[in-house]
């Protein structure tokens, strides 16, 4: 198997899991799986959300909040929560140098959601 087959299995593999997470829970809308450094891995994002703009910025995020986590003393940063007025923008660690970012409803129940993006990140590890 070549490495672009390889490449490609791998992303269709990482999407279906993104999309069974949507399927699964319906309060999550979309999803993208992100490096640390502000790439797209995956995503099940809308076609009006502009999916650079969304890794750029989610990167930006983690790396503030890991800095804001250390200088008050909380060690290593596990997750970012970000509430409007029209739902949740949720982001956790997935695997190395990764991180999973859910868009949700406004009534999303978090602990529900959390629960649903463990098993996903657990499914991403395999993965990755």
């Amino acid at each position: 198997m070549s490495t672009a087959t390889t490449t490609r299995s791998r992303t269709e593999t990482l999407n279906r899991i993104l999309r069974n997470l949507q399927t699964e829970s319906p309060d999550v809308e979309a999803s993208a799986l992100i490096s640390e450094d502000g790439l797209m891995i995956a995503s099940a994002l809308p076609q009006h959300i502009e999916e650079m703009r969304v890794a750029g910025m989610s990167a930006t995020l983690l790396s503030l909040g890991s800095r804001a986590a250390r200088e008050l003393e909380l060690a290593e940063l596990e997750q970012v929560l970000i509430k409007g007025s029209d739902g949740y923008a949720v982001m956790v660690h997935a695997s190395e140098g990764t991180m999973l970012i859910c868009l949700t409803t406004t009534s999303a129940r978090l602990g529900l959601i959390f629960l649903d993006m463990s098993r996903a990140v657990e499914e991403i590890g395999k993965v990755l």
